[in-house]
């Protein structure tokens, strides 16, 4: 009787197992199109034996574990390969529309206004007199003004569009991490009591690669199942069940938003991710472009406002500005761009006072081909922005498109490793129905056995 029970139990203890092996299997099949989802296995292993009569006796079998197949190490470059390819696309988003402001081709761009105002005052040089040419110059200045101010005030467009930007990743960031740290608390409390957090942890999973694609992070492993992540530099967001919001303030001076991790301005420190993208281009791109732009406006201004001054008009006075001066220092100096004369024959194109003089309206034309901004003549000064621009947009796109190769590439690896096979799936349930049939048969039969023992005992009694 002994015996026949504890065969009887091994046989059950069997089924049970592969009941579970079955369900496992069900699952996996069930999420094999489930972002994220990672395979299960079960650990079959052979149950503690027991010593009866000096003899050793095999107890069956039990599950030691349901296991998720994931990689740490894949998961982790999946998600660093998500934060540059989230930098690059924000980026570029702000970057091709700054780009497409400096395209010359329709013919009515900063260049071609700039080439129009010298040829207009190469059509006055021929005739200094003319007050048809002299209007023109003036009509090709102001021109040439609302061409730098509208590019200025694009310009500002496109930073303000990026500081919303900067405020949306935020409030997306503080939606994330409390989930998170929700499912650290969740993962810890299954894998305290041996229970199976796989489902969990890709959940998890999901939801970092998510915030990596928002701000560059970094996730240490704390212990029984828990993350800690912060940003790059340290700036805590989940540590164990609890998350830290990030929260944001307008800067006083400039009016874009600052961010703040328990009261410490983190703004200067964040990098990649879509955060990292659009305070690049808020912070560092966009003034710098605007700086430059500013730079060619001052010169010009100064420069032609010196010229002018230094001759005669056409009624034989000293001249004046041409320009309103920019501001110190030329901050603003194209934002502000603006023609201080609107009476043609104010234009000082004479040197020694006589109508006929063109000696100071050529030097005028002669800045054309000087290197009086910052080493170079106005057309060339503002060629190397627009091929900087381009340039920047040209890197930023292949640095896009190889975080995009690589993120396939890693994608595939974990596919390899987490990724369910249907059908290894249908072979596996395969495997587990037979074995659960015939611990089924077995236990059956030991069942029957069973049954005749206590029979024939009765019928002896």
């Amino acid at each position: 009787m002994g015996t026949l029970s504890s065969a009887l139990n091994i046989a059950v203890q069997a089924m049970m197992a592969d009941e579970t092996a079955l369900d496992t299997t069900s699952n996996n099949i069930a999420n094999a199109n489930t972002p994220g989802y990672s395979r299960q296995t079960v650990n079959f292993v052979e149950a503690p034996p027991v010593e009866f009569g000096g003899q050793t006796y095999g107890t069956g079998v039990q599950i030691s574990s349901i296991v998720s197949q994931r990689s740490a190490v894949l998961q982790l470059l999946l998600n660093q390969d998500t934060q540059q390819q989230g930098q690059y696309s924000s980026f570029l988003t702000t970057m091709q529309q700054v780009q497409t402001l400096f395209n010359e081709t329709s013919g009515t761009g900063l260049q071609s206004s700039i080439t129009g105002f010298f040829n207009a005052l190469q059509q006055l040089s021929e005739d200094p007199s003319n007050t048809t040419y002299r209007q023109a110059v003036i009509t090709a200045a102001e021109n040439m003004a609302q061409n730098f101010n509208s590019s200025s005030a694009s310009l500002t467009s496109l930073q303000q569009n990026a500081d919303a930007s900067v405020t949306q990743s935020v409030n997306q960031i503080n939606a994330l991490t409390p989930q998170i740290a929700a499912l650290n608390a969740q993962i810890s409390a299954a894998v305290s009591t041996g229970q199976n957090a796989g489902s969990l942890m890709d959940q998890r999973d999901q939801l970092l690669n998510k915030l990596s694609g928002l701000a560059g992070i970094a996730e240490i492993d704390a212990g029984n199942g828990n993350i800690t992540v912060t940003t790059t530099s340290g700036a805590a967001l989940v540590v164990g069940n609890k998350s830290f919001q990030l929260t944001t303030q307008a800067d006083p001076t400039t009016g874009f938003e600052h961010i703040f991790s328990l009261d410490s301005d983190i703004t200067s420190s964040i990098t990649g991710g879509a955060l990292g993208g659009a305070l690049q281009v808020r912070d560092s791109t966009i003034p710098s472009i605007l700086s430059s732009l500013d730079s060619l406006a001052a010169n010009l201004e100064n420069s032609l406002n010196t010229i002018n001054q230094s001759g005669f008009d056409l009624n034989g006075n000293p001249g004046g500005n041409f320009f309103v001066p920019p501001p110190a220092g030329g901050s603003g100096a194209a934002a502000k761009m603006a023609v201080a004369i609107s009476d043609p024959s104010q234009i000082a194109a004479s040197q020694d006072g006589s109508a006929g003089d063109n000696a100071n309206v050529d030097a005028m034309l002669a800045l054309q081909n000087q290197p009086f901004v910052n080493g170079q003549t106005p057309i060339n000064a503002y060629s190397s922005l627009v091929f900087q621009i381009g340039n920047d947009v040209a890197t930023a796109q292949s640095e896009q498109q190889a975080s995009q190769a690589s993120i396939q590439q890693v994608q595939n690896q974990i596919g390899s490793i987490s990724g369910v096979s249907i059908n290894e799936e249908a072979a596996n349930l395969i495997q587990y129905q037979q074995a659960y049939q015939a611990a089924a048969q077995a236990a059956a039969v030991i069942s029957s056995l069973t049954q005749t023992a206590i029979t024939m005992f009765s019928s002896s009694h």
